[in-house]
């Protein structure tokens, strides 16, 4: 069975052969479940929240979504900052979900702060309940942290300091609970980095962070594809792209991708 990373699905800028082929593809493979790592609408609009949630509904598969700071009001700027979920919550409900499927763990992690444009922010609180989770969690399953803003970013022209303040203290707690990866978005772009030696920790296995692509929108970061990721139960990471002319994902090793795989 496998896990499909999706992300930045911004709808109000989708394109529809992406999202036909998505379906396509989930009707065919029937993944275990579907982790969308933020950005869900561009302008976080109740029709682009409604919108997106008929397009995950569609694909008959669990899903476990998280916020990114798209899905957060920009212009109006009291409901920005006094209710800057409130759209997201009525349609995807919790803001840090956890899910146990049969072969992933799956634990949500809010990184959207209103106060910023597009850095992310995590808190010592949301590190110690993300310990938690790890502690409590089933050792026979694929432990993942989702979260919109990647726990790397230096290696990014637009985006070099939206990571998170915290994400070297948060990693270097929750290392000795297993924890196989953190699913990210927000760069636009497929990449996997190795925390363990990104941040000379001294765990014992990698601990991944993987970036998945834009999946369905227009909005192209320096002529990046459409793309996202799939974890397969035994850990094994696969990317996909998509080909316009031939109107679906094919499986593809980016030439960006680290030495880690």
């Amino acid at each position: 069975m496998t896990l499909v990373h999706l992300s930045d699905l911004h709808f109000g800028t989708e394109n529809l052969a992406c999202l036909e082929a998505i379906q396509h593809f989930c009707q065919i493979q029937r993944p275990e479940v579907i982790v969308v790592s933020g950005d869900l609408t561009q302008r976080a609009r109740s029709k682009q929240f409604i919108s997106c949630k008929a397009f995950l509904d569609s694909l008959s598969c669990p899903y476990f979504v998280v916020a990114g700071n798209h899905d957060i009001p920009l212009f109006h700027l009291w409901r920005r900052l006094f209710r800057p979920f409130a759209g997201y919550q009525k349609y995807f409900a919790a803001l840090e979900p956890v899910l146990e499927t049969e072969h992933f763990y799956l634990i949500g992690l809010n990184s959207i702060r209103p106060y910023y444009h597009s850095k992310g922010a995590i808190s010592q609180s949301q590190i110690a309940r993300v310990k938690q989770c790890l502690q409590y969690a089933p050792q026979n399953k694929l432990k993942l942290v989702v979260s919109h803003q990647p726990f790397i970013t230096q290696y990014s022209k637009h985006h070099r300091h939206d990571a998170p303040r915290l994400a070297r203290a948060a990693i270097a707690q929750w290392q000795d609970y297993d924890l196989f990866a953190v699913l990210h978005g927000h760069l636009h772009q497929i990449a996997c980095y190795d925390l363990k030696q990104e941040y000379n920790l001294d765990c014992a296995q990698p601990i991944f962070s993987l970036l998945a692509g834009t999946a369905t929108s227009t909005r192209h970061y320096q002529q990046q594809a459409n793309s996202f990721n799939v974890v397969l139960k035994n850990g094994c990471i696969q990317h996909y792209v998509f080909d316009p002319l031939r109107a679906e994902f094919l499986l593809h090793v980016p030439p960006l991708l680290s030495s880690v795989l």
